[in-house]
């Protein structure tokens, strides 16, 4: 099913005080290094640190091409993933089919190797997450997903090129409408629901996690599907 800001549609072609979050007008589109906004993400990033001083600890930037013209938008770092290696979706499970489909639908080359210096280059896509900073037991607060929000805001606005957004799980889903300005209900959720909104394309997939991979939830192929239909909104 489609949907559209009017509705129903046929598919269209295409541990501190906290400090204040940056306006959504004004926010760069990444956080800085040392991120002060969230207190218990900060606190949990100094116990990472004191844990595993050789880890990245810090918000895990967005990957990609600058002048992509897809977005994938996960909710968050995982604490051994994009925690550990300074790059979203690498080293953990969830990466695995993530960059293994991105390569064959074509926007990736390389070979993923679950490290930030092996040969993998993204290809008209660039890949982010809701909320940049690893969130104990992989789940952000409400309060923070709104705190870290205008960089989400900003990370959209600076791609120019930009036409379809793939989101990986219902808090992506609920996030990148509401950094586009919009109700986090203005689209539904679904895994291939698509939505024409705010000049974008949003594309609803299961979250590729080991989860849902392993129980059958998401396989393969209906992940592969989702990023074939991204290429074709891309392409039309």
């Amino acid at each position: 099913m489609y949907y559209t800001n009017e509705g129903v549609s046929a598919r269209p072609s295409p541990k501190d005080s906290p400090a204040l979050p940056p306006s959504p007008t004004t926010a760069p589109s990444e956080p800085p290094r040392d991120c002060p906004l969230c207190p218990r993400l900060v606190e949990y990033r100094r116990e990472n640190q004191s844990q595993k001083p050789d880890w990245f600890n810090g918000p895990a930037p967005s990957f990609g091409d600058p002048d992509a013209r897809l977005l994938v938008a996960g909710l968050a770092p995982g604490r051994t993933g994009a925690n550990r290696t300074g790059r979203p979706f690498t080293g953990d499970g969830a990466g695995v089919i993530l960059y293994e489909t991105l390569i064959k639908t074509g926007f990736a080359t390389g070979r993923y190797e679950a490290r930030p210096d092996d040969t993998l280059q993204l290809v008209d896509c660039m890949i982010t997450n809701a909320v940049r900073c690893a969130p104990p037991g992989n789940k952000p607060l409400p309060a923070e997903e709104a705190t870290c929000r205008p960089f989400l805001t900003a990370r959209l606005a600076a791609l120019p090129r930009l036409k379809v957004i793939v989101t990986l799980g219902d808090v992506s889903r609920r996030n990148v409408l509401k950094a586009m300005g919009l109700s986090g209900s203005a689209a539904p959720p679904g895994h291939g629901v698509e939505a024409a909104l705010g000049g974008y394309v949003i594309l609803n997939s299961y979250h590729c996690s080991r989860l849902n991979t392993n129980t059958g939830r998401l396989t393969p192929a209906m992940f592969e599907a989702i990023f074939r239909r991204a290429r074709e909104i891309i392409e039309s």
